[in-house]
Protein backbone atom coordinates (compact mmCIF):
# COMPACT_ATOMS: atom_id res chain seq x y z
CA UNK A 1 0.00 0.00 0.00
CA UNK A 2 1.15 3.30 -0.76
CA UNK A 3 -0.23 7.21 0.22
CA UNK A 4 -1.45 8.68 -3.39
CA UNK A 5 -2.23 12.39 -2.51
CA UNK A 6 -4.82 14.34 -0.34
CA UNK A 7 -8.26 13.33 -0.56
CA UNK A 8 -9.94 16.15 1.02
CA UNK A 9 -9.49 18.58 3.85
CA UNK A 10 -12.69 19.19 6.93
CA UNK A 11 -12.75 22.83 7.78
CA UNK A 12 -15.56 24.15 10.83
CA UNK A 13 -16.73 27.23 10.27
CA UNK A 14 -19.16 29.93 11.41
CA UNK A 15 -18.97 31.89 7.82
CA UNK A 16 -20.56 28.95 5.68
CA UNK A 17 -21.23 31.46 2.38
CA UNK A 18 -18.50 33.25 2.78
CA UNK A 19 -15.67 30.11 3.11
CA UNK A 20 -17.76 28.91 0.01
CA UNK A 21 -17.42 31.86 -1.88
CA UNK A 22 -13.70 32.62 -1.36
CA UNK A 23 -12.82 28.58 -2.11
CA UNK A 24 -14.82 29.51 -5.18
CA UNK A 25 -13.02 32.60 -6.11
CA UNK A 26 -9.50 30.56 -6.16
CA UNK A 27 -10.81 28.09 -8.75
CA UNK A 28 -12.96 25.49 -6.55
CA UNK A 29 -16.34 24.58 -7.47
CA UNK A 30 -19.10 23.67 -5.11
CA UNK A 31 -21.05 20.30 -5.87
CA UNK A 32 -23.31 17.52 -4.28
CA UNK A 33 -23.03 16.15 -0.95
CA UNK A 34 -24.56 13.83 1.01
CA UNK A 35 -27.79 14.79 3.20
CA UNK A 36 -26.13 15.23 6.72
CA UNK A 37 -28.38 16.47 9.93
CA UNK A 38 -25.62 19.40 9.66
CA UNK A 39 -24.99 22.44 7.06
CA UNK A 40 -22.24 22.59 5.15
CA UNK A 41 -20.69 22.31 1.57
CA UNK A 42 -18.41 20.22 -0.80
CA UNK A 43 -15.87 22.30 -2.73
CA UNK A 44 -14.42 20.01 -5.83
CA UNK A 45 -11.20 20.37 -7.29
CA UNK A 46 -12.07 18.28 -11.05
CA UNK A 47 -14.32 15.71 -9.79
CA UNK A 48 -12.77 15.40 -6.65
CA UNK A 49 -14.50 17.28 -3.29
CA UNK A 50 -10.99 18.72 -1.74
CA UNK A 51 -12.30 21.07 1.09
CA UNK A 52 -15.04 19.71 3.22
CA UNK A 53 -17.22 22.45 5.41
CA UNK A 54 -18.90 21.66 8.10
CA UNK A 55 -21.08 24.66 9.39
CA UNK A 56 -21.04 25.04 12.70
CA UNK A 57 -22.50 27.52 15.92
CA UNK A 58 -19.30 27.89 17.24
CA UNK A 59 -15.98 25.60 18.12
CA UNK A 60 -16.74 22.40 20.46
CA UNK A 61 -15.42 23.10 24.06
CA UNK A 62 -11.90 21.54 24.48
CA UNK A 63 -10.95 21.61 20.46
CA UNK A 64 -8.27 23.77 19.31
CA UNK A 65 -7.61 22.56 15.28
CA UNK A 66 -3.98 22.00 14.79
CA UNK A 67 -4.20 22.36 10.66
CA UNK A 68 -1.44 25.24 9.92
CA UNK A 69 -1.88 24.44 6.30
CA UNK A 70 -3.09 22.35 3.44
CA UNK A 71 -2.09 22.80 0.16
CA UNK A 72 -3.33 21.97 -3.63
CA UNK A 73 -1.37 21.65 -6.47
CA UNK A 74 -1.95 24.02 -9.51
CA UNK A 75 -0.98 24.89 -12.98
CA UNK A 76 -0.64 28.28 -14.80
CA UNK A 77 0.61 29.86 -11.70
CA UNK A 78 0.11 34.03 -13.73
CA UNK A 79 -3.66 32.39 -14.58
CA UNK A 80 -4.64 32.08 -10.64
CA UNK A 81 -2.58 35.42 -9.34
CA UNK A 82 -4.69 37.01 -11.82
CA UNK A 83 -8.16 35.16 -10.14
CA UNK A 84 -6.82 36.08 -6.62
CA UNK A 85 -6.36 39.64 -7.71
CA UNK A 86 -9.49 39.92 -9.49
CA UNK A 87 -11.01 39.00 -6.46
CA UNK A 88 -8.91 41.18 -4.00
CA UNK A 89 -7.64 38.08 -2.19
CA UNK A 90 -3.84 38.99 -0.60
CA UNK A 91 -1.07 36.10 -1.10
CA UNK A 92 2.47 35.93 -0.55
CA UNK A 93 4.94 33.70 -2.82
CA UNK A 94 7.41 31.33 -1.35
CA UNK A 95 9.77 29.44 -2.84
CA UNK A 96 11.27 25.64 -1.66
CA UNK A 97 14.99 25.46 -2.22
CA UNK A 98 16.30 23.40 -4.32
CA UNK A 99 12.97 22.04 -5.93
CA UNK A 100 11.65 24.82 -8.57
CA UNK A 101 8.17 24.63 -6.39
CA UNK A 102 6.45 28.71 -6.06
CA UNK A 103 3.71 28.34 -3.81
CA UNK A 104 1.20 31.02 -3.05
CA UNK A 105 0.67 31.21 0.26
CA UNK A 106 -3.31 32.78 0.96
CA UNK A 107 -5.93 32.58 4.14
CA UNK A 108 -9.25 32.06 3.74
CA UNK A 109 -12.17 34.05 5.92
CA UNK A 110 -11.58 31.74 9.20
CA UNK A 111 -7.78 32.34 9.01
CA UNK A 112 -6.85 28.89 7.61
CA UNK A 113 -3.33 29.06 5.78
CA UNK A 114 -3.18 27.14 2.52
CA UNK A 115 -1.20 27.18 -0.15
CA UNK A 116 -1.26 25.91 -4.09
CA UNK A 117 2.27 24.96 -5.52
CA UNK A 118 3.03 25.60 -8.96
CA UNK A 119 6.14 23.89 -10.84
CA UNK A 120 7.75 26.03 -13.29
CA UNK A 121 8.92 24.93 -16.35
CA UNK A 122 12.64 24.28 -16.83
CA UNK A 123 13.07 24.01 -12.86
CA UNK A 124 13.86 20.44 -11.14
CA UNK A 125 10.88 18.90 -9.59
Amino acid sequence: MALLDLDHVNLRTRRLAEMVDFYSHIGLSPGPRPPFAFGGAWLYCGSRAVVHLVEVDQAPAGQDPSLEHFALRGENMDAFLALLDGAGIDYRIGVVPGYGTRQVNIFDPDGNHLHVDFELPGEAS
